[in-house]
């Protein structure tokens, strides 16, 4: 049996930030937007259909807890939920939060602007505020 390995790409972009019953928590490692991805520790995944059922219902239940969380410490405009897949093949599940006032706004924010990222004390304050809201989802099940 195959142990998860997270995608290369994925660790050279995102900051890995705590895992939850299906999914390893990403904050990517852009301070431009709240911006965050869901990777379901499932071997061999491309595509939402590929789970098992019990596997997209555990996954929606996450995302959308995640969302509802993300909405509420940073409270955006809209929540971007996306998996697109193109360069990572590894499944994994965009989840940025907007703003009117973000760079991008109202297009996809992807290919807008080269990445900014985070320093070490946005970090510790970004996981401060964000980690104890998702205490529920991680001992969900």
């Amino acid at each position: 049996m195959e142990t998860f390995v997270l995608n290369e790409a994925l660790k050279n972009d995102t900051i890995e930030l705590l895992d939850f019953p299906l999914c390893k928590l990403l904050l990517m490692n852009d301070k431009q937007y709240p911006w965050f991805v869901l990777v379901p520790k499932v071997v061999g995944i491309q595509d939402i259909y590929q789970l098992d059922w019990q596997q997209q219902q555990q996954f929606l239940n996450e995302s959308s807890m995640l969302s509802e969380v993300l909405m509420q410490v940073f409270q955006g405009k809209k929540m971007n939920v996306a998996a697109l897949g193109n360069i990572c093949p590894q499944l994994h599940i965009h989840h940025i939060v907007r703003y009117e006032s973000d760079p991008a706004w109202p297009k996809p924010i992807w290919g807008v602007l080269p990445m900014v990222p985070y320093v070490e004390e946005e970090i510790n304050t970004l996981k401060e505020r964000l980690i104890p809201a998702l205490a529920h989802i991680i001992e969900a099940n």
